[in-house]
């Protein structure tokens, strides 16, 4: 059964038919915002596994609240989600059935069709999933350079973290190592609040990738970061850049770590833990 959402913004693109391997991105995009610091709020979830349903409908009231304070002129600071989801799959507003590999009437795992950009992908445990919650207005009112820049954040997560080089594929949202994708992003803006996000396969699982065409490319693969360290495992510039090899917790937190760190240096953002437990979170309305 698809799930779907009757709510109806500007979807924001993220796939073309052009592929060319990009040599130097990081030269071709310079995100960091050479502007005042401003703050962001960041719910620290990334340990739990939130059903997708509930973190959507969080963040669409999130996005209906930024929208209120911006109507009064008030200060709208922006918000940042982290968290893992239970096995689901989701699809953009304009998704084709014809990238599932199964019935949708007896699909593994719920399958929601949403008002994000792109085609069909995996949610799951092992993958760390953010998601912003940000007013473009305080940094670069620019659909493209938003997309780029998470990009980026997650290129510098696995170069200054893993000594991984990644990079960006011509006419393509997202990140990769070869032909592997390893952080797929699919994102919403309305009024320029943007929401939805980007989610890293850290420890996951990839089976379930297996009964979808992830983001409809048919040719390509997806990867984890665990996965390309245990195929590094043997390299001696590996073994001297992470000792021991790290079990899959380490992984997890390792990761989120990271991406706090690089979304808070490119965006140009100072970054305010607020605590949530899990009984505080389903107590919430949604």
């Amino acid at each position: 059964m698809i799930l779907a959402t009757n709510l109806c913004f500007r979807t924001i693109p993220t796939t073309c038919t052009t592929v060319k391997q990009q040599k130097d991105p990081p030269h071709q995009l310079n995100p960091v915002i050479p502007t005042k610091t401003k703050a962001c709020e960041c719910f620290d979830l990334h340990k739990e596994l939130i059903p997708y349903e509930k973190a959507w409908s969080w963040q669409k009231q999130i996005v209906k609240q930024k929208k209120s304070l911006l109507q009064e002129h008030e200060d709208c600071p922006d918000t940042l989600i982290v968290l893992q989801h239970n096995p689901v799959y989701t699809m953009g507003t304009g998704s084709s059935e014809n990238f599932l590999n199964f019935d949708v009437k007896e699909a593994p795992f719920d399958v929601y069709r949403t008002e994000r950009g792109g085609e069909v992908t995996y949610h799951g445990p092992g993958q760390l999933v953010m998601y912003p919650i940000i007013n473009l207005r305080n940094h670069k009112m620019d659909l493209h350079w938003y997309l780029r820049t998470l990009e980026e954040v997650v290129i510098r997560v696995l170069s200054s973290t893993f000594s991984i080089k990644a990079s960006r594929i011509e006419g393509l949202t997202g990140v990769w190592i070869g032909n592997q994708k390893l952080a797929a992003i699919g994102v919403r803006v309305s009024k320029w609040i943007t929401y939805h996000g980007l989610a890293l396969n850290v420890t996951t699982d990839l089976t379930p990738f297996s009964w979808i065409v992830p983001c409809g490319l048919r040719h390509r693969q997806v990867g984890s970061i665990k996965g390309l360290l245990q195929e590094f495992q043997s390299s001696t510039q590996y073994a001297e850049a992470v000792k021991p090899f790290p079990d899959d917790y380490q992984l997890i937190d390792i990761s989120y770590k990271s991406l706090i760190k690089e979304f808070s240096e490119v965006f140009n953002l100072e970054i305010h833990q607020k605590a949530i437990t899990v009984p505080e979170f389903w107590r919430k309305d949604h």
